[in-house]
């Protein structure tokens, strides 16, 4: 019985974390290492990207010139400067082995980052066995080398920087994950208000046109040329996925998948979504209706106020609320491809305990989606779970923001000031 009672305290008690994350580390390094050892490596974007490289190594810089075997270069400047740096490690891009050691080395790192978000949330030890179980967020990075490992690393880093209230560097890490990929886009109505109330409305501002500045100078070659060809390709909201390789919303059928009227549910479901939560539970720190908040746009608090509002912006609060723009944006999308599941693999099982939600429950749902994300091709009833799960994790998100915001700095006063 002392036995048991021991496990318990362990399984629920965030103190144990500090030993038992470098183990999980190390653990995940083996299995990272057996992977690439065992698994053959499929090939799916990687060759594009080095098409696409070379062009900009001989000097194109025209966006709507620059093409590879999969189609045209549709990401922003930073995955260029990236992969450029790739294309130069592993042999003109041949070496796929190398590339697989460098994507093991990010995926640890990023692992790091998010075990540290999660204990700077307090979050118990037995939910962090899910951090290193999924199948499918192995693959999306040691067999297919995607650039969403990169956008997810940086997105985490952000996230770990805003938690310790190191704005700037919070605010470069997401600047240049966005220049990575757009898809980063999905979290910045919770980083603007992260922002806002850790900082206040001047400083926020100011924050924002860092963010501006460093997409302007990471885009500026291609902008210099033609920024036309440049913003419609790296930041093109009007693209239309093909049905055959969506995940989420198969069940639906291809002609409501397609239709207009569709598309625009979604965008009201996900500007309806984001409405609920900064109205309700993303501006709990300041202990203000969105009324009242808005006024204090123009009116602004008092010096005293908002720091008392910015102690409230506690790293729990953080993690809550950029998690929960994402899984909100991914369950409003109206297509999603499985290297999506970076973005989603190590959310669900944050918001899923912060809600409330059973161990056990936990564990399920975290099966289920694991499940759903690696039927391929999806199916009727594999989109159906996708898209059930992420209901899930956005009401429990509901729940967790419902949290009455901690009193208590977490983070020395010199950090605030940064």
């Amino acid at each position: 019985m002392d036995f048991i009672n021991r496990g318990l305290a362990i399984a629920t008690s965030p103190k144990h974390t500090a030993w038992i994350c470098p183990l999980l580390l190390l653990a995940d390094a083996a299995l990272c290492g057996l992977i690439v050892w065992k698994i053959p490596y499929t090939e799916i974007d990687w060759k594009a990207y080095m098409q696409q490289v070379i062009q900009y190594i001989t000097g194109e810089r025209d966006y709507v010139k620059i093409y590879g075997d999969t189609g045209p270069l549709v990401y922003p400047a930073a995955h260029v400067y990236i992969y450029r740096f790739l294309h130069y490690i592993t042999d003109d891009g041949t070496d796929i082995r190398l590339a697989q050691y460098t994507f093991i080395a990010l995926y640890l790192l990023t692992l790091a980052l998010v075990m540290q978000c999660y204990r700077q949330a307090r979050v118990p030890p037995y939910v962090f066995p899910l951090l290193i179980l999924s199948k499918r967020l192995h693959s999306i990075f040691m067999l297919r080398l995607f650039n969403d490992c990169f956008a997810v690393f940086f997105l985490f880093l952000a996230i770990f920087c805003f938690q310790r209230r190191l704005w700037t560097i919070g605010t470069l890490a997401y600047s240049f994950g966005l220049g990575v990929k757009m898809s980063l886009l999905l979290a910045l109505p919770a980083v603007g208000v992260v922002l806002w109330q850790g900082m206040g409305r001047d400083r926020a501002l100011k924050q924002a046109v860092v963010m501006a500045q460093l997409q302007v100078l990471l885009g500026y070659p291609f902008l210099a040329v033609n920024p036309r060809s440049y913003l419609t390709r790296a930041f093109e909201f009007s693209r239309q996925f093909l049905f055959k390789w969506t995940v989420n919303w198969r069940f639906v059928g291809e002609q409501t998948f397609l239709s207009r009227s569709f598309s625009l549910a979604l965008l009201a479901a996900h500007a309806g979504l984001l409405s609920a939560f900064l109205a309700t539970r993303w501006l709990k720190p300041g202990n203000s209706s969105l009324v009242a908040a808005l006024k204090q746009l123009t009116d602004l608090p008092t010096e005293e106020k908002q720091k008392m509002i910015a102690r409230r912006v506690t790293p729990d609060f953080v993690l809550t609320s950029i998690l929960s723009a994402i899984i909100i944006g991914c369950l409003c999308a109206r297509s999603l491809h499985y290297q999506f599941y970076a973005y989603i693999a190590w959310s669900t099982p944050f918001l899923l305990w912060r809600g409330g939600v059973h161990p056990v429950l936990i564990y399920g749902i975290w099966a289920a989606q694991e499940w759903a994300w690696n039927v391929y091709p999806s199916t009727n009833t594999s989109s159906m779970v996708v898209v059930g799960t992420l209901a899930v994790t956005v009401v429990a998100s509901w729940f967790g923001g419902d949290q009455k915001a901690q009193q208590q700095p977490t983070v020395s006063d010199h950090q605030h000031n940064d």
